[in-house]
């Protein structure tokens, strides 16, 4: 804010930057990531240790260790980011999305393989998932576009625009393959053009484009209709593709309405794969029961309708969308993850938010955080 500094000796009034009275952060979104980050941190040294003693020679704490330096740095990331003011998001909305690009090229011609997909960047020191930065710069393009052309939104132009950026990222995400993320920013672009006010003549195309390419993926065989059979009837292959699925439903009813307790579970002593990971929310319902896994939903319900509640009090196009995009791809990776875990979607891949075991994927949560607290800033900010 511009402030006149009173005259001395005759000369004209100077003008300074005043930045005390810049807006406070969200402290309910804050305190709500927080403590989910806490429970998590917590729940995934349950479901780790025996995985860790197994891969770390003895060290039941190894998984857990690093998930929590993950989590340092990726707080680090979040308070760094919070103080970068949103508009600079808009002003190189153009560069962050063609580095994503660059990024998801570059795991093509040098990514790492691990399940029989390629998903992974090996820098040296650590190794990363581009498409976990994909899918933010997308939501940073897409919304710049519909910010700068809100004169032309319902527009031929602008349609064409986003549907570009948004097919780019999707042939690279499926030539990984990474199906899930594919559809996830298919979803995500979907929503984005809906709450922005696009024609809703392209919004049914991008729809229906993007379910053909689920119905083309689901048809053309192997890495995912061999997913698609063992989530029709997961117990006929409960010795090959369903053996996750079928372990995942035990482990959710062995725990009843209370749960077996913190550290009892069964499941995660080398039964369950990827116990820490995709499928860390099937050891949460063992071990604190059906109470528990509701408690840790209403909190990420509270989490995700209070990133809405920041879009909605936005005072300008931008950070709406922004935080609408944001917010929605949290409450997407949420809900695909449950639903994998409890067999209402086939097996995609996508982790839980703030409790599986990943860097990059908590980092990047963390660095979302803190662009939702940037913005919740310019919602108290003084006026200008």
């Amino acid at each position: 804010m511009l402030r006149k500094e009173p005259a001395r000796e005759g000369r004209p009034p100077a003008k300074r930057i005043v930045v005390n009275d810049a807006g406070v952060i969200d402290l309910p979104y804050l305190v709500l990531t927080l403590i989910l980050l806490a429970i998590g941190l917590v729940m995934l040294f349950s479901a780790s240790f025996p995985s860790a003693y197994h891969d770390f020679d003895g060290n039941s704490a190894a998984i857990f260790l690093r998930q929590a330096v993950f989590a340092l740095v990726g707080l680090g990331v979040m308070y760094a980011v919070s103080r970068v003011p949103y508009t600079w998001y808009m002003k190189f909305s153009g560069p962050i999305y063609l580095s994503a690009v660059v990024l998801l090229v570059a795991v093509f011609l040098f990514g790492l393989v691990g399940g029989g997909a390629k998903r992974w960047l090996n820098l040296g020191i650590f190794s990363f998932q581009p498409s976990e930065i994909a899918k933010v710069a997308l939501i940073i393009f897409v919304s710049a576009v519909m910010t700068r052309r809100r004169e032309r939104i319902k527009s031929d132009s602008t349609f064409f625009v986003c549907f570009c950026a948004l097919g780019l990222i999707a042939f690279l995400l499926i030539i990984e393959p990474h199906f899930s993320a594919t559809i996830i920013v298919c979803v995500l672009c979907f929503v984005m053009l809906l709450i922005g006010g696009a024609s809703r003549k392209w919004i049914c195309i991008i729809g229906g484009t993007g379910a053909a390419l689920i119905l083309m993926l689901i048809l053309s065989g192997g890495y995912t209709s061999d997913r698609l059979s063992a989530w029709t009837d997961p117990f006929s292959y409960a010795s090959d593709e369903g053996y996750q699925v079928v372990q995942s439903l035990y482990s959710i009813g062995s725990g009843g309405w209370l749960g077996l307790g913190f550290g009892m579970s069964r499941q995660k002593y080398q039964y369950l794969p990827e116990e820490h990971n995709d499928y860390i929310f099937a050891i949460i319902c063992e071990e604190l029961g059906f109470v528990g896994a509701i408690l840790i939903l209403v909190l990420f319900t509270l989490l995700i309708l209070r990133g809405f509640w920041i879009a909605i009090h936005c005072r300008d196009r931008f950070s709406m969308l922004m935080a609408s995009g944001l917010t929605t791809l949290l409450a997407l990776q949420i809900i695909f993850n449950i639903a994998v875990v409890t067999n209402s979607l086939p097996s995609t891949g996508i982790s839980l938010p703030l409790f599986s075991y990943g860097g990059t994927a908590v980092i990047m949560q963390l660095a979302q955080t803190g662009m939702m607290l940037n913005i919740s800033r310019s919602i108290t900010q003084s006026p200008k």
